[in-house]
């Protein structure tokens, strides 16, 4: 669900949003996906137009800016762009 690096810092509690390219969602609001010691639950799920991703909000999900954000997401067909909020839980 997150690339390696990303891990620490989402179980840390520093990143609970990432941006995702789906064809269509592959989370629910309200699940729970396991993740290291713990798991995210899914807060919110909003689609976006890919033209209001920002620099801000790559820097939020943990990358450097949208251009190393679009080398992590821009794998497979999606197309679809969303944003996932959650939060960390040990579980």
């Amino acid at each position: 669900m997150f690339a390696k690096p990303l891990r620490e810092r989402v179980r840390s509690g520093e990143i609970t949003s990432s941006v995702r390219l789906w064809l269509t969602p592959r989370v629910k609001v309200g699940a729970r996906y396991p993740l290291l010691d713990g798991f995210v639950e899914v807060t919110r799920l909003q689609e976006v137009d890919l033209a209001d991703i920002t620099d801000e909000i790559a820097r939020e999900g943990g990358f450097a800016d949208l251009e190393d954000l679009m080398k992590t997401a821009r794998h497979g067909r999606g197309e679809r762009v969303f944003i996932v909020d959650f939060v960390f839980a040990r579980g």
